[in-house]
């Protein structure tokens, strides 16, 4: 995973991981979108290609690049931790939980519900 943090921490090489998204490109196609030189392309697509986040075919003449979001995965599931409610939206996740489940319990027992208890 530290492979992969390395590699996405370039904002060059995040533009070309969004460019290879969708489509295989070669090196030049990728080297035409940036004001850097072409040898420098060839580094940041090595470091993608080392990190496991891109991969190369020569078909033909041409090298064509193209993502293998695979190695995104366990950066994924790592990240995804950050995104779990905190603090009071768990609680109340939990408290909603359980009202339901008392609610439900008290249906299966034959116990008379608030809504009804208060209705009469």
């Amino acid at each position: 995973m530290d492979d992969v943090v390395r590699a996405i921490a370039d904002p060059v090489r995040r533009e070309i991981l969004v460019m290879l998204r969708g489509e295989r490109l070669t090196a030049g196609q990728i080297a035409g979108h940036f004001e850097i030189s072409r040898p420098a392309v060839s580094r940041h697509l090595r470091v993608l290609r080392e990190s496991g986040l891109v991969r190369d075919e020569l078909v033909g003449r041409e090298r064509l690049y193209e993502i293998d979001p695979a190695q995104l995965t366990p950066l994924s599931a790592w990240l995804a931790q950050f995104g779990q409610p905190l603090g009071w939206t768990h609680r109340f996740d939990a408290l909603e939980t359980e009202v339901h489940r008392t609610r439900r319990e008290r249906r299966v027992s034959g116990a008379p519900d608030e809504k009804k208890e208060n209705t009469a």
